[in-house]
């Protein structure tokens, strides 16, 4: 009850991690970039609104408002990642007559030149980010010839950009000129025109830094899972790999002890066949005699007995004489009764291809009754003899 427990906590475990190894992981788009760097053309119309107290009349436009039909101002610039940027304005214009110029009423249209350069600072970069709305303020100097009167000015500018993709855009902004010198009287200049951009290079926007840092935070939390789902997967392959090792190595002892008492129960049978087959004694024969007696046929039932009950036992069967007579006729008999032998255990039933034969005449004395010693009967009787030797069990 304790394991199943554990393996249904276990189970609940590797549902959840996979459930959250399987969310989506969010991508990266090009709406979590910005334009860190680039290049800024524009074109557009500049107006001078000179009315000599600079807010006094500012829409006070009939009167004060100075423009052409056809585009007027061209700008150049680079924008930088920090939020900076950095732009060179040249604008044409022409003063309508009967307005009041640097406090003096004109009787005929005059030309007006201005050129400008600003640093400007991009307040989206406050936030981090950049959307279609693109406020900004900024600050420079220029020169100015207004009513055939040249001056410098210190300029304040601020204004928006409306972008209507990556590369093209609209700017109208509104800057304050002041004089530097007694000369002429503070104005300002409105403009609006079409921003180009070239040369962009993009980074993350903050959100989609933070984006791409919650991706990566994700991407290495499932990446941790994965590898606690592998090493858990492994621990379970090595504790299989255990039990399946111990488990074959107690199958193996249970064979190798099987095999073992297979092995001594075998060795113990043959022992024991052995041992009757020993117990039983040899087959004796008379003088000069090859005849089986009594004595002899007994012991060879009782062999052929042994024989019948063991069905893979094979037997040799040897025959002996005693040293006396002639070595070639004690050949001859040994031979006679080794073959009398077989073929009265055949005569039991026993096959012929169980029993193999050799006669040794009196080459294999059991005692010392050689052809130079005296011995009695019963000692050369040791001699006479059919022998039997197992050669298969």
């Amino acid at each position: 009850m304790k394991n199943l427990k554990i393996n249904l906590i276990g189970l609940l475990f590797l549902a959840t991690i996979t459930s959250f190894a399987q969310d989506e992981i969010p991508q990266l788009t090009s709406k979590d970039s910005i334009i860190q760097n680039s290049w800024r053309l524009g074109l557009g119309y500049n107006i001078v609104d000179d009315s000599g107290d600079v807010f006094g009349s500012l829409v006070d436009i009939n009167e004060q408002w100075n423009t052409t039909v056809f585009p007027n101002r061209l700008s150049i610039g680079r924008n930088f990642k920090s939020g900076i940027g950095l732009e060179a304005i040249g604008s044409y214009n022409k003063y309508k007559a009967g307005n009041n110029i640097d406090g003096i009423f004109i009787q005929e249209d005059i030309d007006y030149f201005s050129a400008d350069a600003r640093i400007t600072y991009d307040l989206n970069h406050l936030v981090g980010g950049k959307g279609w709305f693109d406020p900004y303020i900024g600050a420079g100097f220029g020169y100015t010839d207004a009513n055939n009167v040249g001056r410098t000015t210190y300029n304040a500018t601020v204004g928006f950009r409306t972008w209507l993709s990556d590369n093209w855009g609209l700017d109208v902004n509104s800057s304050g000129k002041w004089r530097t010198a007694d000369k002429g009287t503070n104005h300002i200049q409105h403009a609006a025109g079409v921003v180009y951009q070239f040369g962009v290079e993009k980074g993350l926007s903050k959100k989609g830094l933070e984006k791409r840092n919650m991706i990566e935070e994700m991407v290495a939390e499932r990446q941790r899972i994965a590898d606690s789902i592998q090493a858990a997967e492994k621990v379970k392959e090595a504790a299989a790999l255990a039990a399946r090792l111990e488990k074959e190595k107690q199958e193996a002892a249970r064979l190798a002890a099987d095999e073992k008492a297979k092995r001594d129960a075998e060795a113990k049978r043959k022992s024991d066949l052995r041992g009757q087959i020993d117990a039983l004694g040899h087959v004796y024969f008379g003088l000069n005699s090859s005849y089986l007696n009594t004595s002899s046929k007994k012991v060879l039932d009782s062999l052929g007995t042994i024989i019948l009950n063991n069905p893979n036992l094979k037997l040799m069967v040897t025959s002996h004489t005693d040293s006396r007579g002639a070595s070639k006729y004690n050949q001859w008999l040994s031979e006679r009764r080794v073959v009398r032998t077989v073929e009265y255990l055949i005569s039991k039933g026993i096959d012929k291809n169980r029993l193999s034969t050799k006669a040794f005449g009196e080459e294999n004395l059991l005692n010392d009754c050689d052809d130079y010693k005296y011995c009695t009967e019963k000692e050369h009787r040791i001699n006479r003899r059919s022998e039997f030797t197992i050669t298969d069990y």
